[in-house]
This record gives structure tokens, sequence and C-alpha cells, in this order.
């Protein structure tokens, strides 16, 4: 009985055992106000693609943005995939989320805080969107022409 456990033993040291350890998601709040803590950590981060998608040969600049900060994404040109439409005001970008190791002041770009990426998943496509003009703001723009307009009539009659 007791060489049974030995064997046993011995069998589960020789079982080669890997942890794997899951990316932290965190926010881009979570990213600037714990900086220090999660600087050179694996993180996902998920949001809509902003501004503009700059291509610097094998690598892409985009920027990502979870509604409360905007987070700059280096990844492998060939690992945007889909990703195509960056959020502007006549569009919603694609929503990601990105895999990658956090940096606090990366020296590779200048100090910048940044991610650079080794997974991106592309959660929805962008879309066009529309901005309804409130009436309020209508009314108030044609008053206040009304009334620039009568000062500059009142103006160039006094002289």
């Amino acid at each position: 009985m007791k060489k049974i456990g030995i064997l046993l033993l011995f069998g589960l040291l020789l079982c080669p055992v890997c942890a794997l350890a899951e990316p932290t998601a965190v926010t881009s709040t979570d990213m600037i106000d714990q900086a220090g803590a999660l600087d050179g950590q694996t993180v996902t981060f998920s949001g809509e693609v902003i501004g503009d998608i700059m291509r610097r040969g094998d690598y892409t600049w985009i920027n990502v943005s979870d509604g409360s900060n905007a987070i700059g994404i280096w990844i492998p040109t060939d690992g945007l995939g889909d990703v195509q439409t960056a959020g502007r005001y006549a569009d919603h970008g694609d929503e990601v989320r990105i895999t990658g190791i956090f940096h606090r002041a990366c020296r590779e770009h200048g100090g910048d805080l940044d991610i650079h990426a080794t997974q991106l998943a592309l959660l929805s496509k962008g879309f066009e969107t529309t901005h309804a003009v409130e009436p309020i703001r209508v009314v108030l723009a044609a008053i206040l022409t009304l009334a620039a307009v009568g000062v500059l009539i009142k103006t160039l009659l006094k002289k």
C-alpha cells in the first residue's frame, strides 16, 4: 500500500502542470488609477474603436474608448481582422475586446500609457448614426439670429 502511494505521488510529480492564468478584465479608469499595479500585466479591455486607424507598417495604432476614457492600442496589422469603422460624429465604431500587455509608461512609444495587443476580438461592427435636432435649439438659433440682425441694422442706421 505504501509503495502504491509513493508511485502515485511520483507519477503526479511527473505530470506536466501549467498555470492558465486568465487576463485581468479592466476598464480605462482601472488602468489609469491602478497603472503601477497593472504595469506589465496581461489585461483584457473592451470598447469602441474611435478616431483614426493608423497603420504603421507591420503594426497599427487604434484608440479604444469604453465610454470613460480612450486607451491607445498597438497591434500587429494582420491582427486587426475585420476592424474597419472608427467612431466619429456620424459613425459608431467597431466594438472590440483587446487582450495584451499593459504599459504604464511604454519605453517604445515615448512614455505613453498603452496596451500592446496580442489578441483582438471583433464584438460588433460599426454603423452610421443620426443625431436628432432638438426643437428648442432651432427656436433659440432663430431668436439669436433675429437679435443679431436687429443689432446690425441699428448700428448701420446710426452711421
